[in-house]
């Protein structure tokens, strides 16, 4: 299990008001909305979610990154668990010509809305029970999901990931360094079950049993 970083590059070049969030509307209701994972959350005002999530090329430096490392080519199937609008997988179409790509997401409203190339490709579903044949991927990624579940549900999907993959997985999930991350982290998550540190994280990979590549985001 390796910790690959493809993410910072994206992560970094937002610019995040933590007394912010807890401060200009009540969180707890900010929270109730933005796990109905509609348009509020995806579309609506940033205090709720992304604040209008749309389709402008910023995922396809993470598309090369994962490419080149995984060294995908034309024919090879991946799996994006919680895929969203479906943007990184469409900028993985345009980085690897001829892969097939599959993505499953919780949300409708994201999949109804999502980038129109690759929206026949994307299913409504729970990572906890993905509908796919054993060893079915030859890469399976899952970036900024699995923490929105409980920590027993995270066991079942990473157990899942691991069913379906049959050759590399790669897993991105929110943590804390510090006790400062870790409240920029409770401050600013809207939709996230676990709040745990690289070490807790790890130990629940273990326990599921996954041997994929993983990393962490931290607010910092």
């Amino acid at each position: 299990m390796a910790n690959i970083d493809f993410l910072s590059v994206i992560h970094k070049s937002t610019k995040r008001d933590y007394l912010g969030r807890v401060n200009e509307y009540p969180k707890a209701e900010a929270i109730k909305k933005a796990k109905l994972y509609d348009h509020d959350y995806w579309d609506g005002d940033r205090k709720f979610g992304y604040g209008g999530y749309r389709y402008d090329g910023r995922w396809r430096k993470v598309a090369d990154s994962i490419a080149a490392h995984y060294n995908l080519k034309a024919g090879d199937r991946i799996l994006d668990v919680g895929s969203g609008k479906g943007f990184l997988l469409y900028d993985l179409t345009q980085a690897v010509p001829g892969i097939e790509v599959k993505g499953i997401d919780i949300s409708k409203y994201a999949i109804q809305n999502s980038k129109e190339e690759v929206r026949s490709f994307l299913d409504e579903g729970n990572a906890i029970s993905l509908p796919y044949r054993d060893k079915s991927f030859d890469l399976v990624i899952s970036i900024n999901a699995l923490h929105n579940l409980y920590c027993y549900d995270v066991v079942k999907a990473l157990k899942e990931i691991e069913r379906v993959g049959k050759k590399n997985k790669y897993v991105v999930v929110e943590s804390y360094r510090n006790e400062e991350e870790k409240v920029n982290l409770m401050y600013w998550v809207l939709t996230g079950e676990c709040f745990f540190s690289p070490d807790e994280w790890k130990w629940l990979y273990d326990l599921a049993g996954y041997k994929g590549d993983h990393s962490f985001i931290y607010f910092e």
